[in-house]
């Protein structure tokens, strides 16, 4: 059932966001837009964008390292979610991308700015980088639903979605999506989460 259900989600985003990328003169004027403004702030897009895997990889970890140290089993096990959370992203991110296979606005266009030392491998299609960062800011505001961790999670989430749309890397159809699947990614996995948490026997994971 979970299968069918995840096959649904897949058919129903792939549904929303052709739309985007049938769009491609929107998409890319858009994206000149966003890339030509501000080149001084390029640098700052740059850190931004490097941010992304390092804040992301150490949420859970910092919070397992603070549930073992307080011995805390719920927090403990919001570590788990979290990181389980950008897990299933990852894959779903990756599969789109090889399923889609978009070019690279940068090669696809080339007056583009674009140095090569941000040249990537990996399909445009959709923004890894921002999907993790959504993944990431939605899994925490879920689990800490206050306002001082949700108004700074999402701004950063979106700050680094922008960042690449700044530096040229992605187009801003590429971003949506990934914001949209980060998000969703987040919630798929909390209602999977919570149920097997209610299957349990044993609730606990650290030993009084």
């Amino acid at each position: 059932m979970r299968k069918v259900t995840t096959f649904i989600l897949l058919f129903v985003f792939f549904s929303a966001i052709s739309p985007f990328l049938n769009a491609q003169n929107t998409d890319i004027e858009l994206l000149r837009t966003i890339h030509n403004s501000s080149p001084v702030l390029r640098t700052y897009s740059e850190f931004l964008s490097g941010t992304t895997k390092i804040v992301s990889v150490s949420v859970p970890v910092v919070m397992a390292t603070a549930a073992f140290i307080q011995k805390d089993d719920d927090l403990l096990k919001d570590a788990i979610y979290v990181g389980a959370s950008m897990g299933v992203n990852t894959v779903l991110t990756y599969a789109l991308k090889y399923s889609v296979n978009r070019e690279r606005p940068y090669l696809a266009y080339s007056d583009l700015n674009v140095p090569a030392s941000l040249y990537e491998s990996s399909a445009s299609f959709p923004s890894g980088h921002t999907s993790l960062a959504f993944s990431t800011a939605t899994a925490l505001s879920i689990k800490h639903p206050k306002w001082y961790v949700i108004a700074p999670a999402y701004l950063w989430a979106g700050s680094v979605g922008y960042s690449r749309m700044h530096l040229g890397v992605h187009y801003p159809s590429d971003v949506l999506a990934g914001a949209l699947l980060g998000a969703g990614s987040a919630w798929i996995t909390y209602k999977a989460n919570e149920w097997f948490w209610r299957t349990r026997e044993k609730k606990t994971i650290i030993w009084y």
